[in-house]
Parts: structure tokens; C-alpha cells; sequence
């Protein structure tokens, strides 16, 4: 599917993501991006949908080419204090306000538009792979979270977030049940999985 250029060809649209909603640890990261409207590269999509190779060759040509974007972390006392669907939604409005130019409308990716009426919002499900700027947003959002992760890998490298970048994949579970959590993990989620029962084997 050929992504779109715009909602509405009146306005002047930012496309708004979030990564890292589903981690069991560290930040749920936010983008909000404009781009021009000739922007196009064959490569742009679902930051789901490509590699990471193409996540970074795109990102510094998004960052280029933007009238503007940008990027917001909400870390996991954050997303605890508002809960992870309130924390993705403040996120991308954090995002969208710090704007240097100031959009008309804003495009979020999922089912929900943003808590404030400051600037109209429309939600689009599966946005990030309809829209050129939600897809933009999508790829600033991911790379910029899983280049964070990568830094926490070096502090605590027995999760290996280098590789599964927070996400509840077995090994990662099992070496929370291991090591138990850390500052960086988020204390409300389920984090060992089904029957949680306790960090530590007995």
C-alpha cells in the first residue's frame, strides 16, 4: 500500500507514534514529525516493516528533511503515575507542542486521539503504515528508543536489551526471575508472565 501524503491537504499535518508501549522496561518514546509535502523515499513505512538498517538510513534524512519534529521520553515512574495508554497519548502530545512550527492537525497513530484540544487530533489505526508523517514519526520513535535501550544494556547486561530492547521475550522474563527487576523496569506490568508469583526462584 502506498502511503499517503495527507488527511487534509488544507492543513498542516504532524504525524504522531510512540515506541516501546508493550516493554517491560524503559521509556515509552514519542515523535511527532511535519514533513514537507514532496517529501517521499521509497524506503519510508511502518517503522515495523523495515529493518534496522533502514530505520537508520531514514532517520537522519527525516531529521533533514522535517519542517520540524520531535522527540519525548516518558520513563517508567512516569508511565506508572498516568498508566502506559495515558503516558503513550501525553507523550505524543508533549511531542506535538514542542513543535517548532505549530501544526493545524495532528494525525496519532492508534484508536485514541490526544487528551488535549489544543490542536485537533484525528486517530488512525495502523496510521504509521497509511501516512508518510505518521510513518515518520514511527521510525524517530523506534530508533531513538532502542538506541536508548542500548545504552542501558551496558549497565545491566544480563537482560540483554541490546537485543529484545524491553520487550517480554522469554529470556528476557526469565532473567528478570533471575536477577530481579531493576529502576529501569516497570513495577506495575506483568513482568515474569503468566502465574507471576515471584521475582526470585526459590
Amino acid at each position: 500500500m502506498q502511503l499517503l501524503d495527507h488527511f487534509d491537504e488544507t492543513k498542516l499535518e504532524a504525524g504522531c507514534d510512540e515506541a516501546g508501549r508493550g516493554c517491560l522496561a524503559g521509556p515509552v518514546v514519542c515523535a511527532s514529525v511535519i514533513l514537507p509535502k514532496d517529501f517521499s523515499h521509497e524506503l519510508l513505512n511502518d517503522s515495523k516493516q523495515l529493518s534496522e538498517k533502514s530505520r537508520n538510513l531514514l532517520r537522519p534524512l527525516i531529521e533533514k528533511e522535517a519542517i520540524a519534529y520531535s522527540v519525548q521520553f516518558l520513563h517508567p515512574d512516569e508511565i506508572a503515575e498516568l498508566n502506559i495508554l495515558k503516558a503513550s497519548l501525553t507523550g505524543m502530545y508533549r511531542a506535538a507542542i514542542d513543535l517548532k512550527v505549530r501544526p493545524e492537525l495532528l494525525l496519532i497513530d492508534g484508536n485514541k486521539a490526544l487528551l488535549s484540544n489544543d490542536i485537533p487530533s484525528v486517530p488512525v489505526i495502523k496510521g504509521d503504515g497509511k501516512y508518510k508523517c505518521i510513518a515518520a514519526a514511527s521510525i524517530l520513535a523506534k530508533t531513538y528508543r532502542d538506541e536508548y535501550m542500548e545504552t542501558l544494556h551496558h549497565e545491566f547486561p544480563y537482560y540483554d536489551w541490546k537485543a529484545n530492547k524491553g520487550y517480554p521475550t522469554k529470556a528476557h522474563r526469565l532473567a528478570i526471575r533471575k536477577h530481579g527487576p531493576c529502576i529501569h523496569h516497570r513495577m506495575g506490568f506483568n513482568l515474569l508472565g503468566k502465574g507471576q508469583l515471584s521475582f526470585f526462584e526459590e
